[in-house]
């Protein structure tokens, strides 16, 4: 019986498309393992050179922040440390904690820390896997990975004694941070998610989709998401800056050019412990085998929504409406920010800042809500949750209300 053969199709252009075998793949990249030199030698990752490009960065602050590991134990891996910084910790309302997307770290939050520090005690860290944090091995269960980085949240919330706080996750953090808020609603004050990853269902068609989306969930679905940049060694901060210089245009005139370049490099040139659970997580690169809009309907009613997308981001938003219709009895607001793609905190940094900000305040009850981006009209008030199934996680915290 002939042996099925896996295989890859990708269009080019319109009209040009190239199918290749997963085993082609798979061949190329162990022909590359041995001819390439060994990796420790090739990479230029050095921890010494990643905190002084984060110092670097941070000397734009003007709030006076605080940089430390926070030891949360053996959750994943046997002693697992998460990098931490803090800004006006002596302010008594409600903390703000920053969680990053998939290959950044703190340092890229360089240009909203000031304004959020002005008003509120904040923290942000480096996800488990990621930045300067531990790199364990994840599982190879989407779902496991998932309640793993879940799990190294709450720990750090456990040592750092937050009792409610406002989370705000960008891309994969914001897919963590939701997940997060249905397993612990009650330490969540109000979740805030930015251009969010990982909460419509997969479509069955691919072509509305910008070409670099596509060739990413084809071509790089054997690989994790960030391996070129390895590949690249030496050369991978050129290389990040050649295939998207727009991530340094967002901090020119307030960093030096090749900062931000070199910064993700030192982030994504270590051992990819982080993205190795992220690519266990992604179906296609774009979305979750376990999307969020199944389990949404999960989260508590009283845990406000505020929701903000970039008017030319890449992530699928098709899930807002399903949400809106589900959570109708709750607080949920959505924003487009005009002319910002999927890094709305750096293609528009005041404006985010801004609209944060009223979040936060509104969270302290110093603000009225915010007005909705809507069409004009109001949710049908329908239960749409059959048409879901999904899957959640049992919180294992004694005093969980």
């Amino acid at each position: 019986m002939a042996k099925k053969i896996s295989t890859l199709t990708f269009e080019i252009v319109s009209g040009i498309v190239v199918t290749t075998t997963l085993f082609y793949y798979k061949c190329a990249w162990t022909l590359f393992s041995l001819l390439r030199p060994n990796w420790i030698s090739w990479n230029n990752y050095s921890e010494p050179m990643l905190r002084n490009i984060e110092k670097k960065i941070f000397k734009i602050l003007k709030v006076p922040y605080r940089g430390w590991y926070v030891d949360i134990g053996p959750v994943v891996g046997p002693a697992d440390k998460i990098w931490t910084i803090s800004l006006n910790t002596e302010s008594k309302k409600t903390p703000l904690v920053l969680l990053h997307g998939l290959g950044a770290g703190v340092a890229l939050w360089c240009l909203n820390l000031d304004a959020f520090a002005a008003t509120r005690p904040v923290y942000a860290f480096d996800l488990l896997g990621f930045g300067r944090s531990s790199r364990p091995t994840y599982s190879s269960d989407s779902l496991e990975v998932e309640q793993q980085m879940v799990n190294s949240v709450e720990e750090w919330r456990k040592e750092m004694k937050l009792e409610k706080f406002i989370f705000l996750g960008h891309s994969l953090g914001g897919f963590l941070a939701t997940s997060y808020a249905i397993m612990y609603p009650h330490r969540v004050q109000h979740l805030i998610l930015a251009d969010p990853w990982g909460f419509p269902e997969s479509p069955p068609d691919y072509h509305d989709l910008p070409l670099w989306v596509r060739a990413l969930s084809y071509v790089l679905t054997p690989f994790n998401p960030l391996t070129a940049i390895r590949v690249a060694g030496p050369a991978g901060p050129w290389f990040i800056n050649t295939i998207r210089p727009d991530i340094s245009k967002k901090y020119a005139g307030v960093l030096d050019d090749d900062l931000i370049p070199n910064y993700i490099y030192q982030c994504n040139s270590q051992t990819p412990s982080g993205e190795s659970g992220f690519h266990t997580m992604m179906s296609g690169f774009g979305w979750a085998k376990n999307p969020m809009v199944k389990r949404i309907h999960k989260l508590r009613e009283d845990v406000p929504i505020t929701l903000l997308y970039g008017s030319r981001s890449w992530v699928d938003h098709s899930a807002t409406d399903v949400i809106k219709a589900m959570r109708y009895k709750s607080y949920f607001k959505w924003k487009v920010i005009p002319s910002a793609g999927h890094h709305v905190y750096a293609d528009k940094p005041e404006l985010f800042n801004q609209i944060v900000l009223k979040s936060c305040a509104f969270a302290d009850g110093e603000e009225s809500e915010l007005e909705d981006e809507t069409y004009g009209d109001k949710i049908p008030q329908t239960d749409l949750t059959q048409k879901y199934s999904f899957t959640s996680f049992q919180s294992g915290d004694d005093d969980a209300k």
